[in-house]
């Protein structure tokens, strides 16, 4: 049986790796700013279910989810960091106030409860972490600039902690979802910028106009990659990647290509700057 500890379970992909989780046995915490949602949507759950007070960007409250996590089931087996918002608009259209606040959630928040669950995961000598991305993690978008360079930020953390802990015995993954029917282009989770530039109109601000029309038409079904994110929690030899979502591996491979044209490009520019005594292609 694996003790589950989620952030931003009250809805999205994290309310239905709960629900799936607490479905198949699993004890699990569902962190929220507000636990009553997570109750009044998963009950009755019996004692397999605790749902904990927990703002992401709040350092202290981390360890107090955790202590209460590990005094009601004893361990963390799987911790999702799952909490996340968006915001919409031009790097240059965004202020400091909404870039810092995207950044203390995505990224901050999920170090913060990172640090919180890891002495836990290190005296088990066990663990499974899986480190919600995006297909903005690898490919940024007009418009989306400032999230995504969060969710690049989360996979270099990711890939860090990987090479840290695999010798402890915890795994660490990144998942990549494309777009999914979730609330994530609501405003209750995509803040939209109200500055805007009218340079920026067939690019940052097409996108702002398309926006609209793609909430809940997205090609994924959030209960499949509920079920994926499931599969990789218990994988033997789970990958430091995985790409959730038809358009986010076409992305990928998008990005793959991209990658090998231009590094082949400007190779010889790149062994240019060797010293003298470096032998070149070492």
């Amino acid at each position: 049986m694996t003790t589950w500890f989620i952030t931003g379970a009250s809805r999205g992909f994290g309310l239905e790796i709960a629900r799936q989780a607490l479905e198949r046995g699993d004890k699990v915490v569902a962190t929220a700013r507000k636990p009553q949602d997570v109750r009044d949507t998963l009950s009755p759950c019996g004692d397999s279910l605790l749902a904990v007070a927990l703002d992401v960007t709040d350092e202290a409250q981390a360890p107090e989810a955790v202590e209460a996590a590990v005094e009601r089931f004893g361990t963390i087996d799987v911790l999702v960091n799952n909490a996340g918002r968006g915001v919409l608009g031009a790097v240059e259209e965004t202020s400091d106030a909404a870039f810092r606040s995207v950044y203390d959630t995505n990224v901050f928040g999920l170090a913060n409860v990172t640090r919180a669950v890891l002495p836990v995961m290190r005296r088990q000598r066990s663990g499974r972490i899986l480190n919600l991305s995006s297909i903005g993690g690898f490919e940024s978008a007009a418009g989306f600039g400032v999230y995504c360079s969060t969710k690049f930020a989360v996979e270099g953390l990711s890939e860090a902690m990987r090479k840290e802990l695999a010798p402890l015995g915890i795994h660490v993954t990144i998942v990549e979802p494309g777009y999914f029917r979730t609330d994530f282009l609501d405003a209750t989770s995509l803040h939209t910028e109200g500055q805007v530039i009218s340079d920026y109109a067939g690019t940052a601000g097409a996108v702002r106009q398309a926006v609209p029309g793609l909430n809940r038409a997205q090609p994924g079904d959030p209960v499949k990659g509920a079920t994926a994110v499931l599969t990789l929690a218990e994988a033997a030899n789970p990958p430091l990647r995985a790409q959730l979502g038809s358009d986010c591996a076409a992305a990928m491979d998008h990005k793959i290509a991209q990658l090998r044209e231009e590094t082949d490009a400007w190779r010889k520019l790149a062994l240019s700057t060797d010293h003298d005594d470096v032998k070149a292609g070492n």
